[in-house]
């Protein structure tokens, strides 16, 4: 019995830990969600950005339950199509990782001046923006996926830590972004964020071709089919 609890014990905080993973990882892809937390931190400091990326976690959040469910209500196709979704999240994200390394989301656009205010104005524009973007739910899948989560644990009770293992994830990610651009905002020039836009960009790539990689790991040696 014990040792029963202690493996559901471990279970659950690997739930949790890959949760938070998720909720990061969903975050990290700098868009359009991402690109107006930078403003807004650059513009108006550190509160505006990081209730920018609130509306962004509110998104995220209800873009895992989506998934989580799906999980649920279709586990044998998830099972059946992972290599699918694996393959199809992993050029989502080298896509956006891509746009984002090889664009400036500040061309033309001149700094303003600061007024360290934050307005619900902010939080809806990033919850309209994240919502604008309804192909982050594959991309939840495949990190679900990714991450061992379409197992049993959407089918009990387990499923709140998880969900709200993502949303901590989340707040995480965007509270640290925030606070390091408006921490740094005096000494860091346009050009400079621009340059940390394409090197984060590089890295999503490396995420998304680790993800279309397992995919294809799994169809070539395991004999998977794509759909």
């Amino acid at each position: 019995m014990i040792l029963q609890l202690g493996k559901l014990l471990m279970e659950v905080l690997l739930d949790i830990l890959h949760g938070f993973l998720v909720g990061m990882c969903a975050s990290a892809p700098l868009g359009p969600v991402a690109i107006l937390v930078v403003q807004k931190s650059l513009s108006k400091g550190h509160k505006a950005g990081f209730v920018s990326g609130l509306g962004a976690t509110v998104a995220d959040t209800t873009y895992a339950m989506i998934a989580i469910f799906a999980l649920a209500i279709v586990q044998k196709f998830i099972d059946a199509h992972q290599s699918f979704i694996l393959l199809v999240g992993g050029v989502i994200l080298v896509l956006v990782g891509v746009s984002m390394a090889f664009s400036n989301p500040f061309k033309n656009k001149k700094k303003r001046k600061r007024d360290m205010t934050a307005s619900p104005k902010d939080f809806g524009q990033a919850v309209a923006m994240a919502f604008s973007n309804p192909g982050a739910v594959f991309v939840m899948l495949a990190l679900f996926a990714f991450f061992g989560l379409a197992n049993d644990a959407p089918h009990t009770w387990r499923v709140a830590p998880i969900i709200l293992s993502v949303s901590a994830g989340s707040v995480t990610y965007w509270f640290c972004m925030s606070w390091l651009i408006s921490r740094f905002s005096n000494k860091i020039s346009m050009k400079t964020v621009v340059w940390i836009n394409r090197i984060t960009g590089a890295i999503i790539v490396i995420v998304g071709i680790a993800l279309f990689g397992q995919g294809l790991f799994n169809v070539i040696f395991y004999g998977k089919p794509i759909v």
